[in-house]
């Protein structure tokens, strides 16, 4: 099912966290970029977007602990071509002690279209026993902090109806 139409600006006030231009290596034989390169930018995109929270790259390193995707969503809406530079913005949705739960936006700036949207179910991980977590308070905090701000927006966000932190 296709989501409801989201004014173009709303989205792009959220803050950018990644952006990129296709190269050709991306096509495929329709000569738009491939679907398993839309999952492969989401999840470059998914670096930033969890660092803001402190989870980075050292963090996580020196914690021992990661990030388990649970579950996805990925929704189709433009063809991304040759050339287009995309942004991807996201939107935290909800929380609990050990997930969150968020939406990311590909929107082509070339075309100034929303060409894709990703849904994800992310887990904190515990990598000494390869099981989710409960977030540190630090990092649960500022997860928080996030989710306050993007509850505020006027605007709804279109999941799938079947995810849940």
């Amino acid at each position: 099912m296709k989501p409801p139409p989201i004014p173009l600006d709303a989205i792009t006030r959220l803050t950018p966290i990644y952006r990129f231009t296709i190269p050709e290596s991306y096509l495929d034989e329709n000569g738009h970029m491939n679907m398993r390169w839309y999952v492969a930018i989401f999840d470059e995109a998914g670096y930033p977007f969890v660092a803001q929270f402190g989870l980075t790259a050292d963090y996580l390193s020196s914690q021992h602990s990661g990030g388990f995707d649970l579950e996805h969503h990925l929704h189709f809406l433009k063809e991304v071509r040759l050339g287009d530079s995309i942004t991807i913005y996201p939107r935290l949705l909800a929380r609990s002690a050990k997930r969150i739960h968020y939406l990311m936006f590909m929107v082509n700036d070339t075309q100034s279209a929303v060409a894709a949207t990703f849904e994800c179910v992310n887990s904190f991980a515990d990598l000494t026993i390869r099981r989710t977590a409960p977030y540190p308070e630090a990092i649960a905090a500022r997860i928080e902090a996030q989710l306050v701000i993007d509850s505020a927006l006027t605007w709804s966000a279109p999941v799938c109806g079947v995810m849940s932190a």
